[in-house]
């Protein structure tokens, strides 16, 4: 049993996260910040770093996931800056850095006092997120719930940092290889200048694999159901 002492420590941590939510959002919507974050500056930026480059944009995307920066926004830009192999792999380590450095600042701060809200009507579902952890979390980023609140969330519940590692592990990449391939496909065309490659069958297939991820959560939602 919780002794007030307890309960006001916790109330303390969670205040700490909504604080720094709040901070990270009118970071983002209130200067000038997004101005910065655009492929043409960036490029130049990871064009000075060299060989740093990597690193410096898988910290990036990290730390920008963890502010509420869209991730649709840095995807974008690794395949734009890096092209879509190599981008995939930036981008997703990236995300997997984002994602467990929110899941823990989550955990640490929102998880006691989360706990002590819930009831014995919601405790069954905690229970069962933490029975079930990594095919919750792989179902919810298949259907591509939305993944810095996702991540900051689930670090409330009593998912397993190793369920939830692995289910994110696994449940990002279809979304991100198919997102970094289009892009990077259209790069590769743009930079080149060869118009006649937009009706090549990489380009085809990579248009085909984009419009093929809106269907995704259709697909896991009626297999779902169907079970």
């Amino acid at each position: 049993m919780k002794t007030p002492t307890n309960r006001k420590k916790a109330a303390l941590k969670a205040s700490g996260l909504v604080i720094f939510v709040i901070l990270a959002i009118c970071l983002i919507r209130f200067t000038p910040v997004m101005n910065y974050l655009t492929a043409e500056n960036l490029g130049r930026f990871f064009e000075r770093a060299g060989i740093w480059a990597p690193l410096l944009y898988m910290i990036l995307y990290a730390v920008g996931v963890s502010m509420f920066i869209p991730g649709t926004l840095l995807t974008g830009l690794g395949a734009a800056i890096f092209g879509a192999y190599w981008g995939f792999l930036y981008v997703w380590i990236g995300a997997m850095a984002g994602a467990s450095s929110a899941f823990v600042i989550g955990r640490t701060l929102g998880r006691e006092f989360a706990a002590s809200l819930i009831g014995n009507k919601l405790k069954k579902y905690d229970d069962a997120i933490e029975r079930n952890g990594f095919a919750t979390v792989l179902y919810l980023r298949l259907v591509y719930f939305p993944f810095t609140p996702m991540n900051f969330g689930m670090g409330l519940t009593k998912v397993r940092f190793r369920d939830y590692f692995a289910g994110t592990a696994l449940g990002i990449i279809v979304g991100t290889f198919i997102f970094t391939f289009f892009i990077g496909t259209l790069k590769t065309v743009w930079i080149s200048g060869r118009w006649g490659e937009l009706i090549s069958l990489k380009v085809f297939f990579s248009v085909a694999l984009f419009v093929f991820s809106f269907f995704i959560p259709r697909i896991i939602k009626k297999i779902k159901h169907e079970k």
